[in-house]
């Protein structure tokens, strides 16, 4: 065997090496399992409709603004929600400032029984003004109660009682008169209210 043939058994060795080699290094790398990089996404927030406002947190915000030189601009930059409730409120802080004909336009603009219910909103913010003994304040927003609700009776006592402090006796013996039709009870109320007219009858 010369040179030539050793070095061609040799070549052909190599080669077959190389081919049992090959196929284990693809065998080795197609078992690896694939390697994942995550991905950073921002998150998309979907825009939804604006959060709903209760009427009376909206009305607990807006009362210290009820007085006569914020009310209108306050109402304006912060309406009330949108609702029946909500104009109720809207004339109560208005008659709270004193614009009572403003409370009224509010309340014309309802209808049916909603009339009556707003009045009862208002009477119920404004009461607390007139059991502290400031007939007078709470007079005019009882009065236009009255124009709602006519049978009121507690409306009809502090509007009778805030006349009578007023000296108009006329308006007076009206309403006080008004609520002893609808106020049978015979408590406090029921004599003050007597007691008052007795004293328009005196001619004092």
């Amino acid at each position: 065997m010369n040179k030539q043939d050793i070095l061609a058994i040799m070549l052909v060795g190599l080669a077959y090496g190389i081919f049992r080699l090959v196929p284990g290094i693809f065998a080795g790398h197609q078992g690896q399992q694939a390697v994942t990089v995550p991905v950073q996404v921002t998150p998309v927030v979907a825009s939804g409709p604006a959060p709903v406002i209760d009427t009376q947190s909206w009305f607990q915000s807006m009362k210290p603004y009820c007085n006569a030189v914020e009310v209108e601009t306050r109402l304006r930059q912060t309406p009330a929600p949108s609702s029946v409730e909500g104009d109720s409120y809207s004339a109560a802080c208005l008659a709270l400032a004193g614009k009572i004909d403003s409370a009224r336009e509010i309340i014309l603009d309802l209808s049916g029984d909603d009339r009556w219910r707003a009045a009862g909103i208002v009477f119920g913010i404004a009461h607390p003004v007139a059991d502290a003994g400031d007939n007078e304040a709470a007079g005019p927003i009882m009065e236009l109660v009255v124009e709602f609700w006519p049978n009121h009776y507690m409306a009809l006592y502090h509007a009778g009682a805030a006349r009578f402090e007023m000296g108009d006796h006329g308006e007076a013996e009206g309403y006080l008169n008004r609520f002893l039709d609808n106020y049978e009870p015979d408590d406090g109320w029921r004599k003050s209210a007597i007691s008052m007219l007795e004293t328009i009858g005196e001619g004092c």
